[in-house]
């Protein structure tokens, strides 16, 4: 089972909003998720990220692998070892 940190759209139609969230990679994208860690709103000016820090450091030490935009994300909050 490989895990994954990605992103789990919410918004409605024309209004995207992302809950950051750990699931399985097998899941579908709006569908179940183990832990959920954060969101990022991009409709706000200026965007809106939120993250928790020691989440994210505890499932990467786990082995979960972060998708390529949910780690461009990490590194606009700097968060360590993403």
């Amino acid at each position: 089972m490989t895990v994954r940190i990605r992103l789990k759209r919410v918004g409605a139609k024309k209004r995207p909003f992302y809950r950051i969230v750990v699931a399985d990679s097998r899941s579908p994208r709006d569908g179940a998720f183990i832990e959920e860690i954060g969101y990022y709103n991009p409709t706000t000016e200026p965007t809106t990220l939120k993250v928790n820090n020691e989440k994210v450091q505890e499932w990467v030490q786990k082995g979960a692998q972060p998708s390529d935009t949910v780690k461009a994300l990490l590194k606009r909050v700097e968060v360590a070892n993403s």
